[in-house]
């Protein structure tokens, strides 16, 4: 899955840094936008939109099925495809880059087949109150539903379930 927006020049490794670099396109396929994540494991982590980038065409997939998955951050969405990978190239998918609903709005004005919104927002008091806030915006027009990871985001979702696996299998110990 990675490969997949990898060899679509969607998600690439700056040279300098090595930043996780998530590109967003317009509707002629040209980079509107980039969102910056450090890749580092020690150390204080960041995560920024690339300044001058048109928040509207944030990170996304476009699918052929009638529904939307939104989601806060690009990793969440790698997450959740991650642990739900069945038939994933056939929804859409857009990441925020944070709360704002204008790349929902944006995805919604591409895709008239869109007819449901899942909502993959963190399960803290910012995703929260972004999940209904959306909710209220969107639910005259579409069939909104709201999806909610056990943790804080899909991406703890998924690094649990690994955690877990590895301290049941002994290859997952770390030698130093």
């Amino acid at each position: 899955m990675v490969t997949h927006f990898a060899r679509e020049k969607l998600l690439y490794e700056d040279a300098k840094y090595h930043n996780a670099v998530f590109v967003g396109t317009d509707e002629e396929g040209i980079p509107r936008h980039a969102h910056k994540r450090s890749t580092n494991s020690y150390g204080k982590s960041f995560r920024l939109n690339v300044e001058g980038c048109d928040p509207r065409y944030s990170f996304h997939h476009i699918g052929t099925d009638g529904s939307l998955y939104v989601f806060e951050a690009p990793i969440d969405m790698l997450s959740y495809i991650t642990l739900y990978p069945e038939d994933w190239q056939r929804h859409s998918y857009v990441a925020c880059c944070g709360t704002s609903i204008q790349p929902v709005v944006k995805m919604l004005e591409r895709m008239p087949q869109i007819h449901t919104v899942l909502l993959c927002m963190d399960n803290d008091e910012a995703g929260h109150l972004a999940n209904q806030r959306m909710k209220n915006q969107l639910e005259a027009n579409y069939t909104v539903e709201r999806l909610v990871p056990e943790n804080k985001d899909w991406n703890d979702d998924l690094t649990g379930i690994r955690e877990q696996k590895c301290e049941v299998t002994a290859p997952c110990q770390s030698f130093g």
